[in-house]
C-alpha cells in the first residue's frame, strides 16, 4: 500500500469515478490507474469499487468506509508536508484563494497589499469562480482559503468564518433623476428599467425576490454575472444598477454614484472564509485570515478546535464599518444633491507594487 494507490482512489471518488478524468489530473495512464487500484483491493482484500466490465459504476459498502478514511489520512499526509513546511519556510511559499468574482475584485485588493508587505516571499495564485467553484476547489483540497458569500456553508468538510456583512446598492450616471429623491422607495425604482445580477450570481434571485415581497415586478433589463458589466451598461443609459455595496465603493472610477441610503431596501449578506476542516495551514494563512476577520478567533483555529467553540462577538461589523477593506477616500459627488459617492480608484500599489507575487486566474 502506498500514498499514490490511495491519491488515484480518492481521485476517482472525486471525478465521479471517471478514470480519464483521474488519468489527466494525476498525469498517468488509465490502465495504470486502474492497475494500481486493482492491486490496493487485493491487499486489502475486499473491492472498493463496483465494476460493470471495465467501468467503475460505484462504491461497495467496504468501499464507502474506505474512501472516509483514505480521505482522514491523504489529509493528515499533506498536514504533515505543511508542518515540515511551517519549520522550512515560516514566511514564504504559496497561498491558492479561490474567490468570487466580487471578494476578488472589491474587498481583496487592500488586503492583499498588505499582506504582500508582511510576507514579500509568498505567492498568490487568485482564482475567480462562482461560489460553487470556490467549494469545490476547497473541497477538493486545491486552495488553501475560500472567500464567498453563497454555498460555503452547510458542508461537513468545510469550516466557514464570517467576514462582514453588506447589501446592495443602487447606481445611476450624475444628474439622473433618482439623485433628487431624498427618500428612495422600491415603488419608485421599479419604474425605470434594472441592471443587476444573474439570479445565479450572489444575491441576484434575493434583489427579485425583494421586489416580490412588495408585490413588484421590476423590469429587469439586463442581468450580468459581475458588477463591471452592470456599471457599463449603466453608462450607456440602459437602466438603473444594483450592486453589491463593494463594487459600487471599491470599483474603478467611472462616474457613476450611489444613491444615498438605497442600501435599506435590500437585506443583508455575509461575505464568509471557508478553509477545508482539520487542514493545518501555513502561519501565512492564519496571517490573512486575521486581515480579513480580525474577530475570528485564529489561535483556536491553530489548535485545531472548530469555530462553533471558539470565542466569536455579537454582531460581525458592516462593510461600511472596516475602513481597512476601503481602497481610498469617497469623494462626493452627486451633481444635483452633492451627496453621490463615486467609485474611487485602486491605489497604484495595487496595479505595480505587488504584481510579481499575485496570479489571478479566472474560471
Amino acid at each position: 500500500m502506498n500514498l499514490q494507490q490511495l491519491k488515484y482512489v480518492r481521485a476517482a471518488v472525486r471525478n465521479d469515478l471517471n478514470l480519464t478524468k483521474v488519468a489527466q489530473e494525476l498525469y498517468t495512464s488509465q490502465s495504470g490507474v486502474s492497475k494500481q487500484i486493482k492491486e490496493l483491493e487485493a491487499e486489502l482484500k475486499f473491492e472498493i469499487f463496483v465494476r460493470r466490465g471495465k467501468r467503475l459504476v460505484g462504491l461497495t459498502k467496504a468501499g464507502q468506509s474506505a474512501a472516509q478514511v483514505i480521505d482522514r489520512l491523504l489529509r493528515e499526509s499533506d498536514n504533515l508536508k505543511r508542518l515540515s513546511q511551517q519549520f522550512a519556510q515560516a514566511d514564504s511559499g504559496r497561498l491558492v484563494i479561490a474567490a468570487t468574482h466580487n471578494q476578488a475584485n472589491y474587498v481583496l485588493p487592500p488586503v492583499l497589499v498588505r499582506f504582500s508587505e508582511q510576507f514579500p516571499d509568498v505567492d498568490v495564485e487568485l482564482r475567480q469562480g462562482s461560489p460553487r467553484y470556490v467549494v469545490d476547489m476547497l473541497v477538493r483540497g486545491e486552495a488553501d482559503i475560500g472567500i464567498a458569500t453563497e454555498a460555503v456553508d452547510g458542508h461537513n468538510e468545510l469550516e466557514t468564518i464570517p467576514c462582514f456583512s453588506w447589501k446592495h446598492v443602487v447606481i445611476v450616471p450624475p444628474g439622473h433623476e433618482l439623485c433628487r429623491v431624498t427618500d428612495l422607495a422600491l415603488e419608485q425604482l421599479a419604474r425605470y428599467p434594472i441592471i443587476t445580477y444573474s439570479p445565479d450570481v450572489t444575491g441576484g434571485s434575493g434583489i427579485v425576490e425583494t421586489f416580490a415581497r412588495a408585490e413588484l415586478e421590476p423590469d429587469i433589463r439586463l442581468a450580468a454575472m459581475d458588477a463591471d458589466v452592470i456599471k457599463t451598461y449603466v453608462q450607456l443609459g440602459m437602466g438603473v444598477g444594483i450592486v453589491a455595496q463593494m463594487a459600487a465603493d471599491n470599483g474603478s472610477r467611472d462616474g457613476l454614484v450611489t444613491l444615498p441610503g438605497s442600501s435599506r431596501l435590500f437585506g443583508p449578506h455575509s461575505t464568509k472564509i471557508a478553509i477545508q476542516r482539520g487542514n493545518l495551514l501555513r502561519n501565512y494563512t492564519y496571517r490573512l485570515i486575521e486581515l480579513l476577520a480580525p474577530h475570528a478567533d485564529v489561535d483556536a483555529l491553530r489548535k485545531g478546535k472548530p469555530i462553533s467553540s471558539s470565542k466569536t462577538p455579537d454582531r460581525i461589523l458592516s462593510f461600511e464599518e472596516r475602513p481597512d477593506l476601503k481602497f481610498g477616500p469617497r469623494n462626493e459627488v452627486c451633481e444635483d444633491r452633492g451627496s453621490g459617492m463615486p467609485f474611487g480608484p485602486p491605489p497604484a500599489r495595487i496595479e505595480t507594487g505587488i504584481a510579481n507575487h499575485i496570479e489571478v486566474v479566472h474560471d
